[in-house]
């Protein structure tokens, strides 16, 4: 029959506040599982599991970082069975904001996406070198008024139903639509030949 003192231990040890210690992402080629360690007072764990939003057949990657706030449940108190809960805000990584509007995710390197929804806008920001890449092969649908700014690089056709309008010039086959010449002038009602 266990003492007292262990009956303690355990029930001190099922749950536990802490801080990412170290985190090994492991390696799924060669079934290495993702494991951390966690300091909560005076003892690190062993390697832990931690817990994912999604684990099977929809899986979710988001490692915990070192130093951020968690915490470890371990049934029946051992703590060598313990899964890590992450997600505390703390002093050192508090919440990215405090509006009640807002689902926000803020990443290492500054960039965040973000959904308001009393303002019903959803915003993504990447740093100055970020890049984007859309992939969908069956095709893209976008209703609504696009506001585009920068250069526009396109491989393909492109079919317009509406009115183009160009502020400056359009170029086609290296001839100007605003500043060709036609071939074969001639006065009266003769066609011109094609542009030069």
């Amino acid at each position: 029959m266990n003492s007292l003192a262990e009956i303690t231990r355990r029930l001190d040890n099922m749950i536990r506040l802490g801080t990412i210690a170290e985190v090994d992402h492991g390696d799924p080629a060669q079934q290495l599982p993702a494991l951390c360690r966690v300091t909560s007072g005076t003892i690190t764990t062993g390697w832990l599991p931690w817990l994912n939003l999604r684990a099977g057949t929809t899986r979710t990657w988001n490692p915990p970082t070192v130093n951020e706030q968690c915490l470890v449940f371990s049934p029946s108190g051992e703590p060598t069975q313990g899964i890590v809960l992450l997600g505390l805000d703390s002093l050192g990584n508090p919440a990215p904001s405090n509006s009640p509007a807002k689902d926000l995710t803020v990443y290492p390197d500054g960039a965040q996406i973000e959904y308001d929804h009393v303002a019903h806008h959803l915003r993504a920001i990447l740093p100055a070198a970020g890049t984007t890449t859309l992939e969908s092969l069956g095709g893209i649908t976008i209703k609504g008024p696009i506001t585009h700014e920068g250069d526009y690089t396109q491989t393909g056709n492109q079919n317009v139903t509406g009115t183009v309008t160009v502020s400056q010039d359009v170029i086609a086959a290296a001839v100007s639509l605003v500043n060709h010449k036609h071939t074969g002038v001639t006065a009266g009602s003769a066609q011109t030949g094609k542009p030069a």
